[in-house]
Parts: structure tokens; C-alpha cells; sequence
């Protein structure tokens, strides 16, 4: 496809089919929150004669999963009791049942003894979020920074080029763009298959971040290059447009790199990670997407001042 830049309000409309659900989903049901963020019951759980080997944490997970406590996380290690090592399982769960929780831990260690033999339960408490509020305030706050700070730099870096400021600017919109299609597609998900946002999320919403801007500078460097090599009568249009396709190998390459990789990890890394690498492979589409199809585009925009145009249409309607 070589008139990228041509079709850039179908581009603008592929983010808005995306976002505007996901929005509406937010704003009805929200995120789904994991155990971080809501807190829960922390069980110490003893698996005497077994080793660390003898024991697979998915195993045990599916053994909290068959007993209500979805999206049970598990942690193994060994710990020495009277002189001995035992394997050791230390499982964050949703909080019991108010109404019987004896029967729930009945049940859950009678599930444990049949599927590892003898198991004890060290301890059983209840625990607070260990994302507060604070937490997720602070990575507002570095988002809000971040931001400004890329505004600022790409501002400095570009200042050889026409406009520099409008390079820091759409690189802005463009990170932003990513955030809201994560936010939009983890309520959706949330919603239709129960994912839900615990630690790894800010973790994956963060490197996401970081991911996105870099492939825009890549993308805005050709960009600029070109203009200082513009030829006579070549349009700002047509030097975006050839520039998109002179970094395109190199974007999708780098996607498709990491793509794999995030797949191996959802098919072979097993459950407790599953939920950071969904957002990732987002994060990942969104980022490509967005550098290639929207921070470049919002600079032909930007030149054309393409708004005049609306403000006339909707006058004139």
C-alpha cells in the first residue's frame, strides 16, 4: 500500500472503533481488578515429603480455581521445619466467603490432599491491596511526566526541522492513543473472559509506553531527514507518505519479533502470566499502529490544518 497517508481518517476510525467501546465498557462495568489491587486471603500452605520438583503451581491454581478462587496466585519455595526442607506454597486468593469460610478451607485442603497427598496449612490471613490507590496515583503522575518530557525532548531533538513542537506533540497523542486502546480492550476482555488488572498490568502499561514512543521517533527521524532533502514541488503529503514506507520493513519487523516472542510466552509460560502478556501483545499492535497510522498522519493534519475544513463543513451543515 503505498498511499498510507491517503486513507488516514480511515486510520483515525479503525482507533475510534477501538476506543469508544472500550470506553463504554469501562464506564459501565470498570476494570476487573485482580487480587492487588483488591486484596484478599494469603494462604502458607506445607506439602510435607514432597519436593520443590514433586510440585507444579498451575496444578496447584487449577486446585483453587475447582474451589472458587479464581486467578489464584502462587508463589513455591522450601522452608526448614525441625530440621527438615519442606516444599512450601504461598497462594494470594480473592477474600473467603463471609457467610461459611470454614467450609471454603475445608475444601480447598481436602482438594490439596487428594491431588499431593498430605498437605498442611501453615496459616491462613487476610491481606490489604498491595497496589493501592497511591500506587496507581504515582503511575498516572509518571505517565503526566513522561509526556512532557517527551514533548520537551522531541521539541529539542527536531529543532533543525520545520515546527519541531508538532513532533512532541503528536508523539504525545500517539502514547496516549496506546494507553486508552490498552485501557479499552482490558474492560472488554474483562468483561467478556474475566482479565484482570493486577501488578503486572501497570508493569505492561509502562513498557508499552516506552515501546510506542520509540518506534514514533523512529518514524518522525525518516520523516525529518526527508524534509531537509525536500525536492522542488514535492508536497509535505508525499514526504510523510515516502517516509512510512521507507520505515515500514523496519517497524513491522521489529513487531513481528516481538510478537513472537509474547506468543511463546502465552502458550508455554503458563497462567500467572498470561494477563501481562494479552496486554503486551496490545500494547505491542497498538504501538505499531498508532506510530505508523496516527502520530504521522496527525503531522499532515497539523500542516494542512485540515480542521479549517471541518469547522467550514460543519457550518455549513
Amino acid at each position: 500500500m503505498k498511499n498510507i497517508v491517503g486513507l488516514r481518517y480511515l486510520w483515525f476510525l479503525i482507533s475510534i472503533v477501538i476506543i469508544i467501546p472500550g470506553a463504554i465498557f469501562y464506564a459501565l462495568f470498570g476494570l476487573r481488578t485482580g487480587i492487588d489491587f483488591a486484596g484478599g486471603a494469603l494462604w502458607d500452605i506445607h506439602f510435607p515429603g514432597k519436593q520443590l520438583s514433586d510440585l507444579n503451581s498451575d496444578a496447584i491454581r487449577d486446585v483453587f480455581t475447582a474451589n472458587g478462587f479464581e486467578g489464584a496466585q502462587v508463589q513455591l519455595s522450601t522452608v526448614t521445619v525441625n530440621g527438615e526442607t519442606v516444599a512450601s506454597a504461598v497462594v494470594r486468593t480473592k477474600e473467603l466467603s463471609p457467610t461459611d469460610p470454614e467450609q471454603q478451607q475445608v475444601a480447598v485442603i481436602d482438594a490439596l490432599n487428594t491431588a499431593f497427598g498430605e498437605v498442611r496449612r501453615e496459616s491462613l490471613q487476610s491481606v490489604g491491596p498491595t497496589v493501592s490507590a497511591e500506587a496507581t496515583r504515582s503511575a498516572m503522575i509518571a505517565v503526566a511526566g513522561a509526556s512532557l518530557a517527551i514533548l520537551f525532548y522531541l521539541t529539542a531533538a527536531f529543532r533543525r526541522a520545520p515546527n519541531p513542537f508538532r513532533y512532541g506533540v503528536c508523539a504525545v497523542i500517539a502514547m496516549l492513543h496506546d494507553v486508552l486502546v490498552v485501557l479499552s480492550v482490558a474492560a472488554i476482555l474483562g468483561y467478556f473472559i474475566g482479565l484482570e488488572v493486577d501488578a503486572y498490568f501497570l508493569t505492561a502499561l509502562l513498557t508499552i509506553i516506552s515501546f510506542s514512543v520509540h518506534d514514533t521517533i523512529v518514524v518522525f527521524d525518516r520523516i525529518r531527514e526527508n524534509q531537509l532533502r525536500r525536492r522542488a514541488g514535492e508536497s509535505y503529503e508525499d514526504i510523510v507518505n515516502h517516509s512510512i514506507v521507507q520505515t515500514l520493513p523496519r517497524s513491522l519487523n521489529t513487531q513481528l519479533t516481538s510478537m513472537f516472542t509474547m506468543l511463546a510466552l502465552l502458550l508455554f509460560g503458563g497462567a500467572s502470566i498470561q494477563n501481562l502478556v494479552i496486554i503486551m501483545l496490545v500494547g505491542l499492535l497498538s504501538g505499531t499502529y498508532s506510530s505508523i497510522f496516527n502520530a504521522a498522519q496527525l503531522l499532515v493534519v497539523w500542516e494542512n490544518r485540515e480542521w479549517r475544513t471541518w469547522f467550514r463543513r460543519s457550518a455549513e451543515a
